[in-house]
């Protein structure tokens, strides 16, 4: 660590006592006029954003949620999104974060697994998510917000006319909700004062895990609020209400939601909320914006060193850029740190190293020291060992082992599965818990830590965790299919691409058609990050000797002849 380094890490100590939203509240006391997010242009000040947080908390009040309650938000980045999570939090009801884009079968499993009482989405998305609630098991309310009625006036008034026309009739049940007619409902109720308890769930946020099975993760106030703390200090500044954050990671996300959304604003910076992200949205963002931090995927940064809207621009407002996601190859580092040193900015481009079970990034890049291949160190209070995988064998230094770690932004548990929890989860002899990554890595001297490959089965494919065998049980569902694999292959934009070798059953024609068939197939089951690019049809696949497809042989094969 440099002395730059140090710097940042003496002048904060502790971590907030208090719920994610008294953390917000604490900002509000310190920076009433700053703004606090802007959104399209239009900016909102920290006061005005915790009196929107309360009049949708006592909304929800109102009809019937209290402490403990479940409400999924299935929404963008959008100012809707983030205030239902803190106004949930305000009154002790927890916030399940899930993709808007999900597909229709998995927004109902997400409602089912989280016995959520309402769910929060836009117009848009109104129809899909309606007929997900009509096949969820308990009665779900849907809260329908508009992304026009927080638009500034102009912009609004032609979203309305031009885009957003036919989703006027929503919502078209008897039972569901305008966003802005709950912000009016609760009127007359009061408040009960903000209740913190160490160890409640606040947000469950969704991985794969050590499975591939998507389970629920949940995170508690202090999880989110030491992160914010411990990411504050290895920023690279006072992160106050004189810094902004270019908020492109979606909420859904926990790297979005932890540092995007949460750490900013219990720091008193502003968030700029972007709903909808391309290349060329990113861009412009950040040269009509100034951001001080940006953050994105490999794949992201990829794409924007190959357009020339930076071309003679000057970068030099830049302080923070940070990269998680998926592992940055050394290529790609030299060629960002090249490209802001060209456009005037002074900072290298940091990567970070996370778990969703741990909200997000917990070993970053120090500010001004890099070493090649190397995830950064760990932040402060978090604790980083190799060992022998599943075990609490230490290797020595430089000696590969399974990363596996421990600190104040640990998850509690998987929602409702004790065998998954047991799995990653594990105590020491001194009764210490400790998350088992199930990826293998080593450190070195100096307490850098490098990541080296997973364990488990996974493929990254722009910066999203996607897991084959999740894959493989919707293809084989297919009537026409025997058996499959699905593997990851080189992509030089994703970092990996979704490929699904098909063994078809007898008779059954192996034709672009048929590929398509098999795609169509998939869509109402996966999320369109998890549909297959690819589909390659063989008359069998190599196995194992215990008979299991050898998928190791196809992903060489895909090495060598792509």
């Amino acid at each position: 660590m440099n002395d730059s380094d140090k710097e940042y890490v003496i002048k904060v100590r502790q971590y907030p006592n208090t719920t994610m939203f008294g953390a917000i509240e604490m900002a509000k006391n310190k920076y009433p006029k700053a703004i606090a997010y802007d959104f399209q242009g239009k900016l909102t000040n920290y006061t005005d954003f915790v009196k929107q947080i309360e009049g949708i908390a006592r909304g929800f009040v109102k009809l019937g949620i209290g402490k403990g309650d479940r409400v999924t938000i299935c929404m963008p980045n959008t100012p809707q999104g983030v205030i239902c999570l803190y106004a949930l939090n305000r009154i002790g009801a927890i916030a399940n974060m899930v993709h808007p884009l999900s597909a229709q079968k998995n927004i109902t499993f997400y409602l089912d697994v989280s016995n959520s009482k309402m769910i929060l989405t836009m117009d848009m998305f109104y129809e899909k998510v309606k007929s997900a609630v009509e096949e969820a098991k308990n009665e779900t309310k849907i809260i329908v917000a508009r992304i026009q009625d927080e638009l500034p006036a102009p912009l609004g008034l032609v979203y309305r006319i031009a885009k957003n026309r036919d989703n006027m009739k929503y919502p078209d049940r008897e039972d569901d909700i305008l966003w802005t007619d709950l912000m009016k409902l609760g009127n007359d109720i009061k408040l009960p004062p903000v209740s913190y308890k160490e160890g409640e769930t606040a947000v469950i946020l969704y991985s794969g895990g050590t499975s591939g099975k998507q389970k629920g993760i949940c995170l508690t106030d202090k999880n989110f609020n030491a992160l914010g703390v411990q990411i504050a200090e290895i920023c690279g500044c006072d992160l106050c209400d004189k810094n902004s954050f270019l908020s492109v990671m979606p909420i859904f996300h926990g790297f979005g939601l932890g540092i995007g959304i949460h750490t900013i604003l219990m720091s008193g910076a502003r968030c700029i909320l972007i709903p909808q992200f391309t290349v060329d949205t990113y861009a412009k963002a950040v040269l009509k914006k100034k951001p001080n931090f940006i953050a994105g995927v490999p794949t992201l940064y990829q794409a924007l060193f190959e357009t020339n809207r930076f071309d003679g621009k000057d970068l030099s407002f830049l302080i923070g850029v940070f990269s998680g996601g998926d592992a940055l190859s050394p290529e790609l580092k030299k060629k960002a740190d090249k490209f802001l040193k060209a456009h005037n900015a002074s900072v290298q481009i940091r990567e970070g190293y996370g778990l969703t079970e741990c909200v997000t990034a917990s070993c970053v890049t120090p500010v001004s020291v890099a070493k090649e291949g190397s995830i950064g160190v760990p932040l402060r209070d978090m604790v980083y060992k190799i060992v022998e995988p599943g075990t609490f064998k230490e290797k020595k230094l430089g000696e590969d082992g399974e990363i596996i770690l421990t600190g104040p932004t640990l998850m509690t548990c998987y929602l409702d599965n004790e065998e998954e929890t047991a799995e990653t989860l594990k105590k020491d002899k001194e009764g210490n818990t400790w998350l088992f990554t199930g990826d293998m890595g080593y450190m070195d001297e100096d307490g850098f830590v490098y990541f080296k490959q997973r364990i488990k089965r996974m493929i990254v494919t722009s910066g999203y965790n996607v897991y084959p065998s999740r894959i493989e049980d919707v293809i084989d569902k297919c009537p026409d299919v025997n058996y499959c694999c699905v593997i990851g292959v080189k992509d030089p934009y994703k970092m990996q691409k979704i490929r699904a070798y098909v063994v078809l059953n007898k008779g059954e024609p192996q034709t672009d058609g048929e590929k398509q068939k098999i795609k169509d197939f998939c869509k109402p089951y996966l999320d369109r990050y998890e549909w297959p690019k690819e589909i390659v049809f063989r008359d069998s696949l190599p196995k194992t000797l215990v008979g299991k497809v050898a998928y190791h042989e196809l992903e060489e094969e895909a090495e060598k002849n792509g």
